[in-house]
């Protein structure tokens, strides 16, 4: 089953140059079933990636371009009088997909913002008087630009928090984008094919949580999430007035799952402290709230991570 991983991997780098560390973590989300967040500026292949995923695992995948003018029944759906038969009947929304690709997440108002909530947490969706389930795997992968700020919203904390991870993705290497040009000039890109089913991708997901954890790995991770909130106990006095909230008990639920994944996708069979600190802030940089010092002092979530993965004790 591991190899259908490295299979996954080729078929999205016939349409993909680099960003490997972006393609890692949207699968460590399929296989732990988490929603992701991409933050960068337009042009760095986050639609693409994620269409290409979807085809490599034959997945229904819908997109939404988010847009200060969206409503909720334009996410979820909404019922319609059907004139003909004098009754309601619902049309479903793009929510009822697989994989959601959210674009520009950040620029709907707050009422489309919260009709993901349910869809996020619960898996289910309610329209009017009634509920429907949405079919697994149900992945929401959402992407914002950093940028540009007119007509742009901050995510609620509540939201951000339901995102398993936060992978801000950086320009392309010279190389990179040299051979990003060629392939476009010369329309070399690839076709995608399917290389796994859903079914498969149920028994990567079983493999995954069978990955052996050590309890002395899992008290570390408790141990760098305690260490956001409690920074004083850790050695850490001075990051206290930086922090204005710490990670919530999300965080630490993540972490187990993306280090388990992280392990499995580089073929070991358990979970070293390597692949805790290496998922680290994309698990926690969302999650840690700022105090007003920090923001006016130019101090970043990714800093103080640095800092509490330097302080804590690694087993």
């Amino acid at each position: 089953m591991r190899q259908l991983i490295t299979a996954i991997k080729d078929e999205v780098k016939k349409v993909v140059v680099g960003q490997e560390r972006m393609v890692d973590g949207l699968i460590v989300g399929l296989l732990c079933d988490g929603h992701i967040l991409l933050e960068g500026v337009p042009g760095l292949a986050k639609t693409t990636t994620v269409n290409a995923l979807a085809k490599t695992l034959g997945l229904d995948f819908k997109r939404v371009q988010f847009t200060p003018d969206l409503l909720p029944s334009d996410i979820i759906g909404t019922e319609i009088y059907d004139p003909a038969k004098n009754e309601f009947k619902i049309k479903r929304g793009p929510v009822f997909t697989n994989l959601l690709l959210a674009d520009e997440i950040n620029r709907a108002p707050a009422k489309v913002q919260s009709a993901l909530l349910e869809v996020m947490q619960e898996r289910q969706v309610t329209i009017g008087d009634e509920t429907f389930i949405i079919e697994k795997p149900f992945l929401v992968m959402a992407t914002q630009n950093p940028v540009e700020q007119e007509g742009a919203y901050n995510l609620p904390e509540a939201q951000l928090d339901r995102f398993m991870m936060k992978i801000v993705v950086g320009y392309n290497t010279k190389e990179e984008e040299l051979e990003i040009a060629r392939r476009v000039a010369n329309n070399a890109f690839g076709k995608i094919e399917q290389v796994a089913s859903k079914e498969e991708l149920e028994k990567l997901q079983e493999e995954v949580r069978s990955i052996h954890m050590d309890p002395q790995i899992e008290e570390y991770i408790i141990d760098l999430i305690f260490a956001t909130r409690e920074p004083e106990r850790y050695g850490l006095k001075e990051l206290r007035p930086y922090i204005a909230f710490g990670a919530s008990p999300r965080a630490s639920i993540d972490m187990f799952k993306a280090s388990k994944a992280i392990a499995y996708i580089k073929g070991k069979d358990h979970v070293t402290p390597l692949e805790v600190a290496s998922i680290a802030k994309e698990i926690l940089r969302h999650r840690i709230i700022l105090s007003y010092e920090a923001e006016a002092e130019g101090i970043s979530s990714d800093t103080l991570i640095d800092k509490v993965l330097e302080s804590v004790p690694v087993p």
